[in-house]
């Protein structure tokens, strides 16, 4: 089964760019995955969201999920992966969904500029990848700085703009400013909606050849209290 650290590791490498569609499309399968575990008869937290635990193909999650039920806004023994771990995890080592919200903020980020959450490679201001764009994600006249160039303006600027600013919100110092995994789930949807282009049921299976993946459990959105407006 081919993950998707995997590919982002070829893909840094190839010409041919992954298509904007493509990658909103897998961030939403994403989103939905986590969805489902949050809003579970019994709340699972994942913990430790990274893009090495998404499955390409059908888009599923897999690894060891975190607490669940009752335990899900506990104190525990810090498990997550530096560069995707949120901020007051690391320092306290308590765990809320919301630090599930954070992760995947940080996975955003890396389909939106093709960049890896950490990486020594780069100049220094640039290793830590939240540090580097958190900055440029509120700022209308940088945030299109942190798009990955090789996209060549082949995606909706309006859609950007919106993926950008989630991914600000997702990556808020604090945990209870940042939206519900649902909320995210639709703002995702109204992205594909905004969308200039439809992404073929052939854009996934090229990037996986070798074994086949599972389908998982899909969740709907619910009643929202947090939205990025579709204006």
């Amino acid at each position: 089964m081919l993950n998707f650290i995997f590919f982002l590791e070829c893909w840094v490498e190839t010409q041919s760019p992954l298509p904007w569609a493509t990658r909103t499309m897998i961030a939403l399968g994403a989103t939905k995955g986590l969805a489902f575990l949050h809003n579970a008869e019994r709340p699972v937290i994942y913990r430790d969201f990274k893009t090495s635990n998404i499955l390409l193909d059908s888009v599923r999650l897999y690894g060891k999920a975190g607490p669940q039920g009752d335990e899900t806004d506990v104190s525990t023994c810090v498990m997550g992966t530096y560069g995707y771990a949120a901020p007051e995890y690391v320092m306290t080592g308590h765990l809320t969904a919301r630090n599930d919200v954070y992760s995947f903020g940080v996975v955003l980020l890396e389909l939106l500029t093709r960049r890896k959450s950490f990486d020594k490679t780069r100049p220094s201001k640039e290793q830590n990848l939240v540090e580097w764009a958190r900055p440029k994600l509120n700022d209308k006249r940088r945030l299109l700085q942190i798009i990955d160039p090789r996209l060549e303006n082949q995606y909706s600027v309006r859609a950007a703009q919106k993926a950008c600013s989630l991914a600000y919100y997702c990556l808020c110092h604090n945990s209870k400013a940042r939206p519900l995994m649902s909320d995210v789930v639709e703002t995702l949807e109204l992205l594909q909606g905004i969308n200039d282009g439809e992404v073929s049921s052939s854009s996934l299976s090229c990037l996986a050849t070798s074994s086949p993946i599972p389908r998982g459990p899909v969740a709907t959105g619910s009643a929202l209290d947090y939205r990025i407006r579709h204006s």
